[in-house]
């Protein structure tokens, strides 16, 4: 497999998304501990101020993926990087929780109108039939930077002084920057012509589009199972060693940098794209009941197989499922309209991530393995149900000419 796209608009995305997930991977790795260990907020306090950014960012989606098409993406996600690297360093003037509240909502306003830019960009940069498969290479490389980052972040969490701390938010702040920088290097798009009647925000009217969105975010509380509902899985309920949850981080994140672009093959296509997202239903299932399985008093190496096993079938079900959201994402969105589109798509994921913490460790941790079984069949039919939400979407985009998603659905 190529490590990088050919030369062109999909390799500029790419690099350009590999300096700013690295500066992402700084902070989430040492985010906590600053806010908590230097800036003196409670956990409790950080928790809710990451929940309230959540919601900003959800509700701000579809509005600034509206702005992207109207000024142009690349313009758009070049400012958005700017204010996310500027609002990254002003954390280092944090010194309360409503000022954290501030810049973190701030902030997420940033990040949402890059994630509707960056949707519409690649969907103006990138041939049709190469939009998918751009995407899996950005995810791949997003999951590298990250973890670049985190590992970056090791350094100042071990020194642990302010000094550090703030030392690895201006860099990450820098990254953020150096993106924009490299993102100039994008021709330009030009703006989405302002439709001549009937409402602006069509995504959020377009009614088999949102229920796709609604099942897709359901779906993405998975990504939870990996890095909250596991971890206090093995460590409460099996015999298997602590070590075992860092194995199976880097099993998911060298499966999805080594084989998310071979994944998303067959799923440019709506009908594709709606096959792999009932497939990665199927294959999050089996991890759930795997996970399950590995309770109790199995002894020790059969609980690490057990575990092995389930990780590998999430992952494959994860990198499924992406795929799949980009082709139905991408496939749905009218071409005037992919900002707006792609910021609502991303609405389902930042639900998903608000409504997960609760759903798995109450399921999972609460109800012990049949909450595990009960959250396998609740994936199970999410999948299911994509394929008969997409060839909805699809009539409402081929009834004749009244067939605007607005209208029709």
């Amino acid at each position: 497999m190529r490590l990088l796209p050919e030369p062109g608009p999909a390799r500029t995305l790419t690099l350009g998304t590999l300096v700013r997930t690295v500066g992402r991977g700084l902070w989430l790795a040492a985010s906590a501990l600053f806010l908590t260990r230097s800036v003196g907020l409670t956990a409790t306090e950080v928790g809710l101020g990451l929940t309230v950014s959540a919601l900003v960012g959800l509700l701000a989606s579809a509005p600034t993926g509206y702005l992207a098409d109207r000024l142009g993406p690349r313009g758009t996600q070049i400012g958005a990087l700017v204010a996310g690297g500027v609002l990254t360093a002003a954390l280092v003037t944090v010194g309360s929780f409503p000022a954290f509240l501030v810049v973190g909502a701030a902030t997420a306003l940033a990040d949402a109108a890059d994630r509707g830019a960056r949707g519409a960009l690649i969907a103006g940069s990138v041939p049709a039939d190469q939009r998918v498969r751009t995407r899996a290479y950005l995810r791949a490389t997003t999951n590298v930077g990250i973890s670049v980052g985190a590992v970056l972040a090791g350094f100042a969490i071990a020194l642990d002084t302010r000094a550090g701390y703030v030392a690895l938010i201006l860099t990450a702040a820098g990254t953020y920057l150096a993106a924009a920088a490299v993102f100039t290097r994008l021709p330009a798009i030009a703006p989405a012509p302002v439709p001549a009647h009937g409402p602006r925000l069509i995504a959020l009217r377009d009614r088999p589009f949102l229920a796709f969105t609604v099942l897709d975010g359901l779906m993405s509380m998975h990504f939870s199972l990996l890095n909250i509902a596991l971890p206090l899985w093995i460590a409460g309920h099996t015999r298997a060693p602590a070590w075992v949850i860092s194995a199976l981080l880097l099993v998911n994140t060298g499966m999805v940098v080594l084989f998310q672009v071979r994944a998303a093959r067959g799923t440019e296509s709506l009908s594709g794209a709606g096959r792999a997202a009932r497939r990665a239903g199927v294959a999050i299932a089996v991890a759930c009941v795997l996970f399950a399985a590995a309770a109790g008093d199995l002894p020790t190496g059969a609980a690490i197989a057990l575990l092995v096993c389930g990780a590998l079938a999430h992952v494959i079900g994860e990198l499924w499922h992406s795929a799949a959201g980009w082709g139905i994402s991408f496939g749905l969105a009218p071409e005037h309209a992919h900002g707006q589109y792609q910021g609502a798509y991303s609405m389902g994921f930042e639900l998903g991530r608000m409504l997960a913490p609760a759903v798995v460790t109450t399921l999972a941790i609460g109800w012990g393995v049949p909450g595990w079984l009960l959250l396998g069949g609740l994936f199970l039919l999410l999948g299911a149900l994509v394929p008969m939400v997409v060839r909805w979407a699809a009539r409402t985009r081929v009834a004749g000419p009244a067939a605007d998603p607005v209208t029709v659905g």
